[in-house]
């Protein structure tokens, strides 16, 4: 029986991708028949897992390491891609950092990183996907963002400002590039088991953090990347600059 959602001779650039929701994305892509590029920065060992058990559907998957902070490094791996696949459908801007800083005593190296890792970085690869997404007649880029661009956050301010960015970037491009046949949405999570936010979601905040759910739990990595496939597939066609909220009814929004 054929899937419902099938994403066979697709190839997908997933940045952030050895470990928790581009982990899990990058899994679930390669269930629907996408060929991979898994990006990631200092974790190969990881990385190289999460290709092996990618491959075992089927799959052409590439591990490919690029600080995408830098636009240099960005650009060789879009090249990389192409070269290697001769082409990209669909680029999943995922890499983000989450770090602790009161705005009185936040530096300016710990701003400049939120922002060129969170932020910069969507600009850099998309800059360079795009014109290779028109050649081919069209494509499907997904950001990632958070509740916190939405509601803002104390204390990590920097972050907030970069995905409350991100979706105003994926509202500008959708229109921008709608008649090239490139959709570009995005997906804004709440709280996720991830790394990042373990020690957050079992430390003393913990009954803080699941009292603002109504599900009363936070998301599974999986959770996340349902909502990216969905976007990628083509049950979504018609659907661009979006914003698909997954975050257990914490933040309604429309």
């Amino acid at each position: 029986m054929k899937n419902l959602i099938d994403l066979k001779g697709k190839v997908t650039l997933i940045t952030g991708a050895s470990r928790g929701i581009g982990k899990a994305t990058a899994l679930l892509f390669a269930r629907a028949g996408s060929d991979l590029v898994i990006n990631y920065f200092r974790n190969r060992k990881e990385a190289e897992k999460v290709a092996s058990i990618a491959k075992t559907r089927d799959v052409q998957v590439e591990i490919y390491k690029a600080d995408v902070s830098s636009k240099s490094q960005c650009e060789k791996m879009v090249d990389f891609t192409f070269k290697k696949f001769g082409k990209i459908d669909i680029l999943v801007n995922n890499t983000g950092i989450w770090k602790y800083a009161p705005i009185d005593k936040m530096t300016v190296s710990q701003l400049k990183e939120t922002l060129s890792l969170n932020l910069e970085s969507i600009f850099y690869l998309t800059a360079k996907v795009v014109p290779l997404m028109k050649k081919q007649g069209g494509g499907n880029i997904i950001n990632i963002s958070s509740t916190a661009g939405q509601r803002g956050e104390a204390y990590h301010s920097h972050y907030a400002a970069t995905k409350g960015a991100i979706i105003s970037l994926t509202k500008s491009l959708s229109t921008e590039l709608a008649s090239y046949n490139i959709r570009v949405n995005c997906v804004a999570p709440g709280w996720v088991d991830t790394d990042m936010s373990h020690s957050s979601l079992i430390g003393k905040d913990r009954k803080w953090i699941l009292d603002q759910i109504p599900l009363k739990r936070a998301a599974e990595p999986e959770e996340i990347a349902g909502a990216i496939l969905f976007l990628a597939s083509d049950l979504a066609t018609f659907i661009t600059g979006e914003i698909i909220n997954v975050n257990g009814g914490a933040v309604l929004c429309g």
